[in-house]
C-alpha cells in the first residue's frame, strides 16, 4: 500500500528591519547548541532569529498568563473608573449574541 501525504510546519520568523543593538549572553551544552542550531538550520533562519523568536515567544506566553498586576495609583484609579462607568449596548454585539452557534446549528434538527 502506498500513501502519500504533505507535512507543512508553520514556523514564525522575524522579518523585522530593526537593527539590533543589545547584546545578550549565555552559556549552554553541547547538546543544547546542537538542538537549537538544528531547529534553526531546519526552520531555515539563523540561530541568533530561532533563539530571539523562541524567547519572545515564551516570554509572551509567560506574561499572558500573569495573574497579578502591578500598578500606579494613577493607573489603578483609571482603571477603577473604567469598571465603574455604565455598560454600553453595543447593537452589533447583542445581534450576535443573539445568533445561533455554529456548534450549536449541527445539533439542532
Amino acid at each position: 500500500m502506498y500513501v502519500q501525504y504533505r507535512c507543512e510546519v508553520a514556523v514564525r520568523v522575524s522579518h523585522s528591519r530593526t537593527i539590533r543593538t543589545r547584546r545578550i549572553n549565555l552559556r549552554a551544552t553541547d547538546s543544547q547548541e546542537k538542538l537549537i542550531r538544528t531547529g534553526a538550520e531546519t526552520t531555515g533562519i539563523s540561530v541568533t532569529d530561532f533563539i530571539l523568536d523562541s524567547a519572545c515567544l515564551q516570554a509572551e506566553h509567560v506574561l499572558a498568563d500573569k495573574r497579578e498586576f502591578i500598578v500606579s495609583p494613577k493607573q489603578w484609579k483609571v482603571f477603577v473608573e473604567a469598571l465603574d462607568r455604565p455598560a454600553q449596548i453595543k447593537p452589533e454585539l447583542a445581534r450576535l449574541f443573539s445568533e445561533t452557534g455554529v456548534l450549536e446549528r449541527g445539533s439542532r434538527k
